[in-house]
């Protein structure tokens, strides 16, 4: 709406004869603002060019506010979670679990149906393995302030979990099992297989992070490094959400997933992955600023910025 302001002087209306003459308004101007005060200087007529330009300003300053409402607070989206991460709200531990009666017996085992099954439990060097692992979380200090420790269902994963526990004093409460996004990277046709021929499946993983071993009909997932990658981080977007300024210790069944994620956490080639593997029972503190001295890959170009898109 559109308000016009005139300068003419408009005559004052003529008395209401209906009205009672004490009501009857003798004049609807006031006299301070009459013709003959127009001029003092007290009083600042108004001007239509000057109304207009305020109420121009003021409709600018509305538009301006609308589209750029600086006074609002800007929300920050902690769950949105990206790779190579800019800061870790918590601090991370990765521990591989110790060795499982099947890699014992040196078959390949990633079928999700058998991962809470004996078999899939820690052999008798995979326990000794996982006690070495838990006194040197204790040396590192991992709990000393209490820490949460989230393992894989799987039954060598859980059972890795409940050892650290006890070595460093942790109540079970602490252990939050998670039940898909640490499953041990299905390897499909390779179910069964020597564990030597798991080589295979990385030449692969060299070569293209969306290559997938072949399939099989039994349940077993095969699984792409991209593939393990999308689980690993959605892992750490709900870590980063859940908790600020704790300590986690994630405990995989596999090495796949540890290497991987670290991959992601540190900007390394995820074609690269292998070259950060991780024996039964490692424990390796996250370090986003750098790999692992003993690990450095032999080239020194090897940062991904925007993973898992690498090329």
């Amino acid at each position: 709406m559109v308000v016009i302001c005139s300068s003419l002087t408009v005559p004052p209306a003529p008395p209401n004869p209906s009205l009672p003459p004490s009501t009857t308004p003798k004049n609807l101007h006031n006299p301070s603002i009459s013709p003959k005060n127009l001029h003092n200087p007290s009083i600042s007529p108004i001007n239509r060019r000057n109304l207009l330009s305020l109420l121009t300003l003021s409709t600018t300053q509305l538009i301006d506010f609308a589209l750029n409402p600086i006074s609002r607070p800007v929300a920050t989206a902690r769950g949105l979670f990206q790779m190579p991460p800019v800061r870790l709200t918590n601090r991370y531990f990765l521990v591989r679990a110790g060795e499982s009666e099947f890699e014992s017996f040196g078959v390949i085992n990633t079928n999700p149906v058998a991962k809470t099954s004996v078999d899939s439990g820690l052999s008798e060097k995979g326990k000794k393995q996982i006690v070495r692992a838990a006194f040197e979380l204790k040396e590192m200090g991992a709990c000393e302030n209490g820490c949460w420790i989230w393992p894989s269902i799987t039954q060598r994963a859980y059972q890795t979990a409940e050892i650290i526990a006890s070595v460093n004093g942790i109540s079970r409460s602490f252990i939050v099992p998670e039940y898909s996004f640490l499953d041990a990277r299905g390897l499909g046709a390779y179910e069964g297989k020597n564990l030597e021929s798991v080589s295979e499946v990385y030449e692969s993983d060299s070569i293209s992070i969306t290559t997938k071993p072949p399939p099989i009909n039994d349940g077993t997932p095969n699984e792409s490094v991209k593939d393990v990658f999308v689980r690993v981080t959605q892992l750490m977007s709900i870590l980063e959400t859940q908790y600020s300024g704790d300590t986690v210790i994630i405990v995989s069944p596999d090495s796949d997933n540890l290497t991987i994620l670290q991959a992601g956490l540190i900007g390394l080639d995820l074609r690269r992955h292998r070259e950060l593997s991780f024996g039964p029972g490692e424990v390796r503190f996250v370090d986003t600023s750098s790999i692992p001295t003993y690990k450095q890959p032999a080239s020194a170009v090897y940062k991904c910025l925007n993973p898992p898109n690498c090329n």
